[in-house]
């Protein structure tokens, strides 16, 4: 029995290492179609999270990466649909963008969160770079057993990249600059990511 724990936990070792030298991102803007996520001071979740999405997307083709978008219009896609197209890409990591909300409506901030491991090494290249270039207050990385997350055989991550619900920071996260930034730092973080020995 331990021989073989061993030996799986030296093939984990092996795709985790594979994993950071990936050649593709799988980019999941959340909700969309019917599910329109968070709804604030007429700004709408799921249209945010596509925008930084295609953003994301263009940076790192920019960067020589393979990406796929899991929707690429206002659409309903399942969370285990979702899951189901990552798990098409061997060599790939996922990162699920999102805004978040609180009926507490001072509440403001970025957080990412993780489940496995080297979710844990992604979150940590991503949200200090976002923290430091838009200067939102630091909720963290936090481990979640979120579906997209648990259901991914890849390594992943879902960025929440501040609260809709506060009215300061909604203005921020609807302009141009705020979504550009977003798309820009968190491919840096996953190059950095993949640069890891």
């Amino acid at each position: 029995m331990r021989r073989f724990i061993g030996i799986f936990l030296f093939l984990m070792s092996i795709t985790w290492c594979e994993a950071r030298h990936f050649s593709t991102v799988v980019i999941d803007p959340g909700h969309g179609g019917r599910d329109g996520g968070a709804y604030w001071g007429g700004v709408k979740e799921s249209t945010l999270n596509l925008i930084v999405a295609q953003k994301l997307a263009y940076e790192l083709k920019s960067r020589g990466i393979k990406t796929v978008l899991t929707r690429k219009s206002d659409i309903t896609v399942s969370k285990s649909r979702r899951c189901e197209i990552a798990n098409k890409y061997p060599n790939s990591i996922f990162v699920s963008v999102h805004f978040n909300a609180h009926t507490n409506k001072s509440i403001k901030g970025i957080e990412t969160f993780y489940l496995s491991s080297e979710g844990r090494k992604i979150a940590s290249q991503v949200q200090p770079r976002l923290i430091s270039n838009l200067k939102c207050k630091n909720r963290g990385i936090k481990q979640r057993s979120l579906h997209v997350l648990s259901g991914t055989n890849s390594p992943a991550v879902l960025v929440e990249l501040g609260f809709i619900s506060n009215s300061a920071e909604r203005a921020r996260c609807s302009t141009q600059w705020y979504k550009t930034v977003a798309a820009r730092v968190i491919a840096d973080g996953l190059m950095k990511y993949r640069k890891q020995p």
